[in-house]
Parts: structure tokens; C-alpha cells; sequence
């Protein structure tokens, strides 16, 4: 067995059965060993930053990691940016990057560079395999520090002759440690913060599921306070039948002013709101200057547990009283409104549908209008880096194949990405594409202003506007394989939506706005 085979047949044995990839010369070995033994899909991305974006909304929803496969330091720097978004998003990954041959590095050759050092930031693991007989128990350990709660970020560099030299041994991955239990002291002291009243119980990460969500409206409801996702969430368990919460904004002015007369805000799997960017003139902090932190649980702990102790401590039982009921909504009709798309939306939907959004500014009626739909996942850009919804449609349409994907997808984002259209076309995925296509980057105009720039010239305009020429989305979707359609009324897109959520397979509407 040589090392490469041994690798596959690690990330095999632990679960790791999905390797979404983008291989050059020094992953050749690698490429082979997936012929050799089953157990693992590979998924071609076009591009690395693809790749590591499937993965991401792939652990999103199938609770496991997938692997990752890039060329050199040139291919990981290329993934990087969905590496970061997936960082933010405690989504746990196994990175697996090639490298020169130990005895090639020596020499200056055109693609060599500091493997180690560009991979370093955004990794919670690094480690490296220079020899045969290290790849499979150096995999384990990567995939068991990607296993750590709530999830972690592991990289395994792999130089070539590590994988084509025989010695090979499987590595076997411990079992992973359960998710820590909160002290009791963490749930006598937000029992109290709750009983002062005036505060907000902010979830984040796992605390989003439906249950533990649940228990978490009954203890704000029982004791007269409120509840709040972060805005910025991996995956949020919703529609009817589950409990509604609300998402903070995360414009500083609008956060600001729904955080106005909070005492303490219970941060539970979350973290004290700030703002994207800093502006002139505007905190940083969303919530009141004396206002106080109470973390009941974090990331890394059983937040499940510490709310349904924390209800009992406080006499409280979530009793299925606080879920909502599916509203009979109508689809929207006349001019092509961002409302209108929304109202649809959440009136044609499946049940069970994986609602993925970088919509980005048109989106935003989205989440609102969906509270009473069809049950739905519904998962968002939580890093901040653009460029993640088409191939974080891809990765959770690859865990699970039985329900149907929508992604609503802003038009300047979309172009980070663009390739993984052709992945969803290759793979037969079943995902639903909705491109908002107003040919500009409308979130900068709105960051021009919150800078004080009321009236930017031509030359400003310009650099946040791509409408000279247009971006042809159904050409392009049509390029790369995917079906798509133009849409320019709410009555041609109710019939493109109505079509596209009851077919298999992947499909695309331009929302001509």
C-alpha cells in the first residue's frame, strides 16, 4: 500500500466518504488510490475556492466533515477565502494539500512556496506527512481535531513521494470527545441575568437546531424576555412546525436600535454582536455601552443540555406551545419586485428544502417572509467573504441528495464562483439557482454611504457597477449546463419557480432587475 491509498482508506474508515477536489500534478497518486478503493466520492470543482466551499455547506448539513483536495500553496490560497468562511461558521473540514516531493523542495522550482505558512492562519490542525508510513496516522489526526466541538479546521500537507512510496498503514481516528457540560454556576447566573429582565437570549451554531431552539423561546417567553439568532448563522432550523426566531440585524443602525434598553444578552453557541466594518461615527458594538455578557454555553458545549437545565431551573418546559403554524401564503403578482420574489418564495417552497442565501442585499425580504413556510434549513454567508453560495448549494445538495436545494444567489457574488455551475450540472445535483441580477455590487453603494460618500462619481460608480456589458446569467448557466431561464414579472417567475422546485436536477432563473 502506498501512502496516498492509505490516505483514502483512512478518510474512508472514519466516515469521511466526500472528497471534493481540484488535483494537479503533485495529487496524481492521490487521484489513482480513489479508483483503487470505494468508499470515497470524489467531486471535481473548477476551481479551489469551490472546492472548499462545498465541503463547507456539505458539514453544514450531513454533521461530518468531507475532505478537501488543492494543489501546492498556489491551489490552497486560491480555496481560502471559503476556508475562512467556514472557520466562522465552526464548520468542521480536512484539508488535504499536496506539496513537491521532500527531496524536490530543495530547489527553486516555479510552484514551490511556504505550504506551511500560508496554511497556518486558517487552520485549527496543521501537520504534514513526509513519509509513506505517516500519511494514514497523520490523516487520523486530522480528521479527529476536525471532529473537535463545535468544529475545527484540519490541514494535512502531502508531498508527492509521501504518497506514491510504498509503507502505507491505515490510521485509525479516536473516538471524539463529547461536547463539554456546562457548570452549574453558568446556569445559576444567566437563571438570575433572565429574572432581571430586559435581556436577550442571542443562539448561535447547534443552539439553532429546532429543539434546543425551541427550549430557548420557552425560557425567553417564561421569563418576558427575548430571543435572537446572530444574523450570521451556519444553519437555522425553520419554518412551520418549529419555533420562529427572529435574526438580529447586522447593519449597525438597524442592530443598534433593536439592542436600545438591553441589559444583558445571554450568549449562548454565540458571540456580543458587532458590526462588519467600522464608520465614522458609529460603535462598533451594537449593544448598549453598560451592557453585560452572560455566556451560558459555547460552541464547544452540550448547549442542548445547559437550556434544558436551564429551564428546569427556572420552572420552565417548552410544550410545543410556541411553534408556529404554516401561513397560507399566495404567490405575489405584477411588476418584479424584491417583496414579491420573497412572498413567492415562501409560498411555493417544498417541505424539506435547503434554503441557501448570498443573496446579499436583494435577499434581504427573504428571511422575514419565510418564517411561517414550508419546514426548511436555511443556511448563510456567515465569514463575510463573497463567493460561497454556489458551491455551498453544491456541497449540501451532495449530503443530502432527497431534498431539494434553492440558493439565492447576488449577482456580483455569484461571479467569485461561477464555475461550481458546471458542478452542479456534472453531478446532477438538485439545486434551484436564483441569480439577482441588478449588475452591480449594491452593497458597497449602501457602504459609500454609511462612509458619507451621499454622491460618488463616475469613476466610484464604476468600480461597484458591471452593467457595461451586462452579465448574461442564462448564457452562462446554459454554458456550464445548466438549464436557466430570464424572468421579468412576478407571473413569469412564480411559473419558473413552480417548475424548478418540482423537477430534479439543477436548474437556474435570472431575476432581471
Amino acid at each position: 500500500m502506498n501512502g496516498a491509498e492509505a490516505l483514502v482508506r483512512t478518510l474512508a474508515k472514519a466516515g469521511v466518504d466526500v472528497c471534493f477536489a481540484n488535483p494537479g500534478t503533485s495529487e496524481m497518486h492521490f487521484v489513482a488510490a480513489l479508483d483503487r478503493v470505494p468508499g470515497v466520492r470524489c467531486v471535481l470543482s473548477l476551481f479551489e475556492g469551490g472546492a472548499t466551499g462545498a465541503a463547507d455547506g456539505y458539514a453544514r448539513m450531513a454533521d461530518r466533515p468531507a475532505a478537501t483536495l488543492t494543489h501546492l500553496g498556489t491551489g490552497l490560497t486560491n480555496s481560502l477565502a471559503n476556508v475562512h468562511n467556514a472557520r466562522k461558521a465552526q464548520t468542521p473540514m480536512v484539508n488535504i494539500i499536496g506539496d513537491h516531493a521532500t527531496y524536490h523542495l530543495q530547489y527553486e522550482s516555479p510552484l514551490k512556496s511556504d505550504v506551511e505558512a500560508l496554511a497556518r492562519p486558517m487552520s485549527h490542525w496543521l501537520g504534514r506527512a513526509d513519509t509513506a508510513a505517516e500519511v494514514g496516522p497523520k490523516a487520523a489526526e486530522a480528521i479527529a481535531a476536525a471532529l473537535v466541538e463545535p468544529g475545527q479546521i484540519a490541514s494535512l500537507i502531502l508531498p508527492a513521494d509521501a504518497s506514491w512510496n510504498e509503507g502505507g498503514v491505515v490510521g485509525t481516528v479516536p473516538a471524539s470527545p463529547p461536547a463539554a457540560i456546562v457548570g452549574e454556576d453558568a446556569i445559576r447566573d444567566t437563571a438570575a441575568a433572565l429574572r432581571d429582565g430586559n435581556a436577550l437570549v442571542l443562539l448561535g451554531g447547534k443552539a439553532l437546531r429546532a429543539a434546543p431552539a425551541e427550549v430557548a423561546a420557552a425560557i425567553a417567553a417564561g421569563t418576558g424576555n427575548r430571543i435572537a439568532a446572530q444574523g450570521r448563522d451556519p444553519r437555522i432550523e425553520r419554518g412551520a412546525g418549529r419555533v420562529a426566531v427572529p435574526r438580529l440585524p447586522t447593519m449597525t443602525g438597524p442592530a443598534v436600535e433593536a439592542l436600545r434598553g438591553i441589559k444583558t444578552i445571554v450568549l449562548v453557541g454565540s458571540k456580543p454582536p458587532v458590526a462588519n466594518f467600522a464608520h465614522p461615527g458609529k460603535p462598533s458594538l451594537f449593544a448598549p455601552e453598560d451592557c453585560r455578557y452572560v455566556t451560558l454555553a459555547t460552541g464547544a458545549d452540550d448547549m442542548a443540555d445547559a437550556l434544558y437545565r436551564l429551564a428546569d431551573a427556572l420552572g420552565i418546559k417548552a410544550d410545543g406551545s410556541l411553534r408556529i403554524a404554516r401561513a397560507d401564503i399566495a404567490p405575489a403578482e405584477g411588476a418584479l419586485t424584491l417583496e414579491g420574489i420573497a412572498q413567492s418564495l415562501a409560498a411555493l417552497m417544498p417541505d424539506n428544502a435547503i434554503l441557501c442565501d448570498e443573496a446579499v442585499t436583494s435577499g434581504r425580504p427573504v428571511f422575514a417572509a419565510t418564517r411561517a413556510a414550508a419546514p426548511h434549513d436555511y443556511l448563510s454567508l456567515t465569514g463575510g467573504a463573497i463567493g460561497i453560495g454556489l458551491p455551498l448549494a453544491a456541497g449540501a445538495a451532495v449530503a443530502c441528495p432527497d431534498r431539494k436545494v434553492i440558493l439565492l444567489q447576488a449577482d456580483g457574488s455569484g461571479l467569485y464562483t461561477v464555475q461550481s455551475l458546471w458542478t452542479h450540472a456534472s453531478e446532477n445535483l438538485d439545486i434551484l439557482t436564483i441569480v439577482y441580477a441588478n449588475n452591480a455590487y449594491a452593497i458597497l453603494r449602501n457602504e459609500l454611504k454609511n462612509v458619507g460618500i451621499d454622491n460618488p462619481g463616475t469613476n466610484a460608480i464604476r468600480m461597484l457597477s458591471f452593467d457595461n456589458p451586462a452579465i448574461d446569467w442564462t448564457g452562462i448557466a446554459r454554458g456550464f449546463g445548466v438549464p436557466a431561464e430570464r424572468v421579468t414579472s412576478m407571473e413569469g417567475f412564480n411559473a419558473a419557480l413552480r417548475a424548478g422546485v418540482s423537477q430534479r436536477g439543477p436548474s437556474l432563473i435570472e431575476v432581471a432587475l
